[in-house]
């Protein structure tokens, strides 16, 4: 349990400094963290959707083949 507590605290300590230094710096470098950030976002959204897309198209042919199988056996005790 005191690795956990410190593990947070020390996330906590470096969340706290990235923070100040952040508001200390210039406009110019507070865009282009904001840029970084959004760039990351839009990143890990696009990755996300073609994840979401694949699992999908996967479901569709594992359900065409459900419905393929079941046709079969129906025609054979038919």
């Amino acid at each position: 349990m005191g690795n956990k507590t410190n593990g947070l605290l020390a996330l906590l300590g470096l969340g706290a400094l990235a923070y100040w230094k952040y508001k200390k710096s210039t406009p110019e470098q507070q865009q282009a963290v904001k840029d970084k950030i959004n760039t990351a976002k839009d990143n890990l959204n696009k990755w996300g959707n073609d994840l979401k897309s694949k699992a999908n198209e996967v479901a569709s042919q594992v359900q065409n083949k459900v419905d393929e199988v079941k046709t079969k056996t129906e025609d054979s005790i038919n």
